[in-house]
């Protein structure tokens, strides 16, 4: 009996031996989304989202004493409703929402997607049967870009967006309890030794973790000696590696199809361009040699006068 169970052992660990060489980083990749809940998103793992969050924000009436977890799955009223899941759904101690999403691809309505979001910790704060006399608690949505927004392409330097409502003639911020702040990743090219705040620090472990191969002695603080020993991959078990493994699997796999269907559009783009060019150049041929016929005519008449 113990050598079937020792057999069984010795396989699972070659099994897994097997498992973490198919991927070379030693630390998780936070811009997929098993790492950014893996990181931020477990229990064992609270104080690395609270420190990331004060550090976001800088509230005026205090830093976030403490944080509980709230479903990520959202339900419309209505069954015909659209439902949303979120990255990473929470409140603070004084029943504020913070929505966090992570977006590694660009998507068009990645706007429309976040004001989306933040329709449902508003609605859910309504109480049964008392009508508008009571007061909403702030809502937060954090979006982490691995993409630059269209319009943001003209500042290269502007990579965090902080947006309220607000008067358009006096710019003044009209209701403050629903605020977006959207983080363009690729244009924070700070490297290590340029880092200035506890902030940048967490811009760029977020952005090179996965690349690097130890932590960096700048990054020698409690908060990010915890983040680095959780994104370990070796420490993953076999079932959370098989679902990061599965993860890249699938982006790799959409990327392909992307990359297929882009080459595919630029062959046929390229051949109806030349198609184009050939027949407009037999064109332009032909005007240019009815125009220089029409001049020989012309020669032709005067020289017989």
């Amino acid at each position: 009996m113990n050598s079937k169970k020792s057999q069984k052992n010795t396989q699972e660990k070659k099994n897994k031996k097997m498992f973490f060489d198919t991927i070379y980083d030693k630390y998780i990749d936070p811009f997929s989304d098993f790492g950014f809940k893996k990181l931020f998103g477990e229990e064992c793992n609270k104080d690395l989202l609270l420190d990331f969050l004060n550090e976001l924000l800088h509230k005026e009436e205090g830093r976030i004493v403490s944080i509980s977890y709230l479903k990520t799955e959202q339900l419309g009223f209505v069954k015909e409703a659209r439902s949303a899941v979120f990255d990473i759904f929470c409140e603070n101690e004084k029943g504020e929402k913070f929505i966090v999403e992570l977006q590694k691809a660009s998507q068009k309505f990645f706007k429309d997607r976040a004001l989306f979001y933040s329709t449902f910790p508003i609605t859910q704060q309504a109480p049964k049967n008392k009508g508008w006399n009571f007061e909403l608690k702030a809502v937060y949505v954090v979006a982490i870009l691995n993409f630059v927004f269209e319009e943001g392409k003209s500042d290269p330097l502007k990579y965090r967006y902080d947006v309220m409502l607000t008067d358009i003639e006096t710019h003044k911020i009209f209701y403050d309890k629903l605020t977006f702040i959207y983080l363009e990743m690729p244009k924070f090219t700070k490297d290590v030794d340029e880092l200035a705040t506890h902030f940048e620090k967490w811009l760029y472990v977020l952005k090179n973790l996965s690349s690097l191969e130890n932590i960096p002695s700048r990054l020698r603080e409690h908060i990010f000696e915890k983040m680095f020993a959780a994104a370990e991959v070796a420490k993953l078990s076999q079932e959370e590696y098989l679902e990061y493994l599965n993860y890249w699997n699938v982006y790799r796999d959409w990327e392909n199809c992307v990359d297929t269907a882009r080459e595919e559009g630029e062959t046929k783009g390229l051949a109806k361009g030349l198609a184009k060019g050939r027949a407009e150049g037999r064109a332009e041929g032909e005007h240019e040699r009815l125009k220089l016929q029409q001049e020989i005519d012309q020669l032709k008449q005067l020289l017989k006068k």
